[in-house]
């Protein structure tokens, strides 16, 4: 069926216009001056006259954990991408977490089936770096290679550098990106769940430090000097971290990274005593935060993502000690990014498309853009309504999130992929 969007400001070519978008056949048909609905009309019209609502290409969130395979308990393929969609996004990268973990031809199948199955936006694995996220040899990484968009050990760091060195070369060699957790596990304290600062100390909590992720970076960045590798850093949140990346990239070195929204809104002064705060790594202090805002600000920091990790009720409710790391973050990520950072005046609403659709696109290959015959991935949001997080009303079955009960700015009203409706806000 066809579709017609009408009277919103649409961003294409760079820049917003108030135009009409005409959508016939998946792909985006036809974009134009705000006119009459055409004579003879058939099909669905979307009118956004008198509103603050904004067409964007759909968000890219190049780092989320969907579960299936082998935890459906805390999310599936089904659910996750739901959330996806209900967050604006048409394209997800799925991390290799599962079980099985996709480290062969053989177990990534079963991932790639669910995803066939049930996705309803764009879902693209990452295969493992290595068997089973040990770090002791390197996986399947050739036979795999066709249907992922890179090599990931995520939620465990490669401790030896003779490991990443082999695994370099060989995404090299495939041309693919290594897209790394970066972790030395010789730095951590057992315990350790939140930042190791202010907030930690003064109320008796194992801290976790930030050297445990530059220190692996700077490690990385040396042997990417050396195997010309392409290299992604996965959620950094340390100031060192970014200061290491900047110094790369004015090398000239292969190197992109990525934050989350917690990142840059929240500093360690600003959590609870509850389970829906302890991720990894860490929310971190204040100067952590105004350094990744800084490395947005001056292209540093490529991408923001979501770390989408939901995990059942009962393993988010045992406070910050002993609950599982990891928040979702599909559903509340824009606004919380349009809320604290362009509402704020820290960056453009165009510089935040950039962070979370144009850099992925142009690193990962994901996504497309609103022109005539580009696929019709679209998200519309309302950027004057405002709403109070309420994690009961999640699509996710996770329900941990850091900005529950906050007032958030930018509702997604309606999501497209390839011109089929995937989420719609009925109460436009």
């Amino acid at each position: 069926m066809m579709k017609l969007i009408k009277n919103a400001g649409v961003f294409t070519g760079g820049e917003f216009k108030r135009l009409d978008l005409l959508i016939d056949g998946g792909v985006i048909s036809k974009i134009f001056e705000p006119s009459a609905t055409p004579e003879g009309f058939v099909g669905e019209v979307f009118d956004f006259s008198n509103s603050d609502c904004v067409v964007l290409p759909g968000l890219s969130d190049v780092h989320v954990h969907l579960r299936e395979p082998g935890f459906c308990y805390k999310e599936t393929v089904k659910t996750g991408t739901m959330a996806a969609a209900r967050g604006g996004f048409t394209s997800v990268c799925a991390m290799p977490n599962l079980n099985p973990v996709p480290d062969t031809l053989e177990h990534l199948r079963a991932e790639l089936c669910a995803i066939e199955r049930d996705a309803v936006v764009h879902v693209y694995p990452y295969a493992a770096i290595t068997m089973g996220e040990k770090g002791e040899q390197l996986a399947d990484m050739a036979a795999m290679a066709p249907y992922v968009k890179g090599f990931s050990d995520d939620g465990r760091g490669v401790q030896t550098a003779d490991m990443m060195r082999a695994a370099m070369r060989e995404a090299k060699r495939l041309g693919l990106p290594i897209v790394s957790h970066c972790e030395v596990e010789a730095l951590l304290v057992p315990g350790g769940c939140i930042h190791d600062g202010e907030y930690a100390r003064a109320h008796g909590h194992v801290g976790i430090s930030s050297a445990s992720e530059w220190k692996q970076i700077e490690r990385d960045i040396a042997l990417l000097r050396e195997t010309g590798a392409s290299y992604h850093i996965c959620h950094m949140s340390a100031k060192e971290s970014v200061e290491l990346v900047r110094r790369a990239k004015a090398e000239g070195l292969d190197v992109t990274c990525e934050t989350g929204p917690h990142y840059l809104a929240m500093c360690d002064m600003d959590i609870g005593e509850d389970g829906r705060f302890k991720m990894n790594p860490p929310i971190r202090a204040a100067e952590d935060r105004d350094a990744l805002v800084a490395g947005i600000q001056d292209g540093t920091v490529d991408m923001i993502i979501t770390d989408h990790a939901p995990h059942s009720a009962e393993e988010k409710g045992r406070g910050l000690d002993k609950s599982l790391m990891g928040v979702v973050g599909l559903e509340t990520s824009f606004a919380a990014c349009y809320t604290y950072l362009v509402k704020t005046g820290k960056i453009s609403l165009e510089k935040l498309i950039d962070l979370m659709h144009g850099a992925p696109k142009r690193r990962f290959g994901i996504g497309s853009d609103i022109e005539p015959g580009e696929p019709a991935d679209i998200t519309v949001f309302d950027l004057g309504r405002s709403y109070t997080v309420d994690p009961g009303e999640f699509l996710s079955m996770g329900r941990a999130t850091p900005f529950e009960g906050r007032e958030l700015y930018g509702r997604c009203l309606l999501t497209l992929v390839g011109g089929e409706t995937v989420w719609e806000e009925k109460d436009r």
